[in-house]
């Protein structure tokens, strides 16, 4: 016994092999169109009594309704969607039986006139009907409106197809990615690309993902961050690059995590973390601004609004108000670890004092910071690539900037000490080596670029994905990806 799916598959063979029969190429290379959708539709506004407005327009077939010898079709491009009519007096006999042999699902073009019906709909009054793409998988039964999670995800494809919510989700990350990088631009960045394989992978706390190089017979592992590199074309000479692009890290999946994400990274000499504060603030209310038409967004039931200044607060006193614990009570791995499980917070006690503090933070901070803020002056144990702060020296100049809850942004000044950078991948080095896979790794070119000579500069990082995902009203980062991370089927 055959399941419906393989009678519909076999049905649409059958129709597609008569196509052939024809004498018609069911899979046609080219289709001249004259107009999208959306310009045959606005070509028909601008000049409504002209009835001699034709048009060639291409598209999906999704609905169909034959009436004996006429037939309302729409079919839908990536602009939008149009109606068609087609008529028998007007194709012919044959042209008009040749349409049984149509699907929903079908891609096809349409040549003729443009008109309005007595229901107000613009209309393509059919002369002529190519087949361009026979579609032999049937769209979902409810393809207006696919809501199986899973599905989604695995078939992006019908997703897409189905929800038109969803193409307009990935046209504003689109949008997004746009505006950053001509605000970079406009301010003297230039966009540069560095390696994806790394034979060490630095820039971050993460744990890598590893895979091995054949011909040069050495383990390489995928970039957890942009930075090192960066950071050598600052040395080199280059005072503002940025890239956008991947970045891997080995961890668990989550509504706000997936192990493959988009980040924006820029470094810029003779700057430091106020001034690249000031400046991603800027950046992140314009580009909101400019796509969605106001500083304001709506996420998880609150109303975020980007507009600069943002609230800045010392990540120590967001802790002890949020959290009722100062971890500078606490000075040492051992003491800090046995306070927090007396909290009751999951901890792993190879995790080193950074780990820890940034353990509070993500539990008792972050989940409150829905308007935009910057938390400042993180403890050295978290920031092995930051600058000390000038009199305190247990403290760097870095921030992390939040909203909705989410980390959206980090950024330091940038430590150019190489003295001070290899004592520190010493500690991280010790860290690794206690069972934290988190922990920095040495990079030993690193090092020796920056004993050229690193000017003082200022770095950032920006989450794309989640940027995204505030923008557009997302809880799951999984929205915003065309195709996330998913358990073996």
């Amino acid at each position: 016994m055959t399941n419906r799916g393989e009678d519909i598959l076999q049905q649409r063979l059958t129709k597609l092999e008569r196509i052939r029969q024809r004498g018609v190429d069911p899979y046609p290379a080219r289709y001249s169109k004259t107009h999208t959708t959306l310009q045959a539709i606005t070509l028909f506004e601008s000049d409504p009594d002209n009835d001699s407005l034709l048009v060639s327009v291409a598209g999906r077939i999704i609905a169909n309704r034959g009436m004996g010898k006429i037939t309302f079709l729409h079919i839908k491009d990536g602009s939008g969607k149009i109606q068609a009519l087609l008529k028998k007096n007007v194709l012919g006999e044959d042209k008009y039986d040749f349409f049984k042999d149509f699907d929903i699902g079908d891609f096809i073009g349409i040549d003729g006139r443009l008109f309005k019906t007595q229901t107000g709909e613009i209309t393509v009054e059919a002369r002529e009907i190519t087949m361009l793409t026979k579609a032999l998988q049937p769209l979902p039964e409810k393809w207006h409106g696919l809501t199986a999670v899973e599905k989604r995800y695995r078939q992006r494809y019908l997703d897409l197809i189905s929800n038109d919510d969803i193409q307009a989700i990935f046209k504003t990350r689109s949008q997004i990615v746009t505006a950053m990088r001509r605000l970079l631009d406009e301010r003297g960045f230039i966009e540069v690309s560095t390696p994806i394989l790394n034979p060490t992978a630095g820039g971050a706390s993460a744990k890598p993902f590893t895979t091995h190089h054949n011909t040069l017979d050495r383990q390489l592992y995928l970039r957890i961050a942009t930075e090192l590199h960066l950071k050598r074309l600052i040395i080199g000479g280059l005072d503002r690059v940025y890239e956008i692009g991947p970045i891997f890290r080995n961890e668990g999946i989550s509504t706000k995590h997936n192990p493959e994400f988009t980040s924006m990274e820029s470094y810029e000499a003779y700057a430091d973390y106020s001034d690249v504060m000031t400046g991603s603030e800027n950046m992140i209310s314009s580009i909101t601004n400019e796509v969605l038409g106001t500083t304001k967004s709506e996420f998880n039931g609150e109303i975020i609004d980007f507009k600069a200044p943002w609230k800045r607060i010392e990540l120590r006193q967001a802790i002890i108000e949020y959290g009722g614990i100062d971890f500078e009570d606490y000075p040492d791995t051992e003491s800090l670890c046995n306070k927090m499980i007396g909290m009751h917070v999951e901890v792993d006690k190879r995790m080193g004092r950074g780990s820890l503090i940034d353990k509070l933070l993500s539990t008792f901070v972050e989940p409150k910071l829905i308007q935009p803020t910057f938390l400042m002056d993180y403890p050295l144990e978290m920031s092995p690539l930051a600058k000390k702060k000038p009199g305190n020296p247990r403290f760097v100049e870095r921030f992390e900037a939040f909203a909705g809850g989410l980390e959206i942004a980090n950024a330091f000044t940038e430590l150019n000490d190489p003295q001070d950078q290899r004592e520190r991948f010493a500690e991280q080095l010790k860290l690794r080596q206690a069972g934290d896979e988190e922990a920095e790794m040495p990079d030993e070119e690193f090092l020796t670029a920056l004993e050229y000579g690193m000017p003082p500069t200022g770095g950032l990082g920006v989450g794309i994905d989640r940027l995204v995902m505030l923008l557009t009203g997302q809880r799951s980062i999984r929205e915003v990806i065309l195709f996330p991370q998913l358990k073996t089927k």
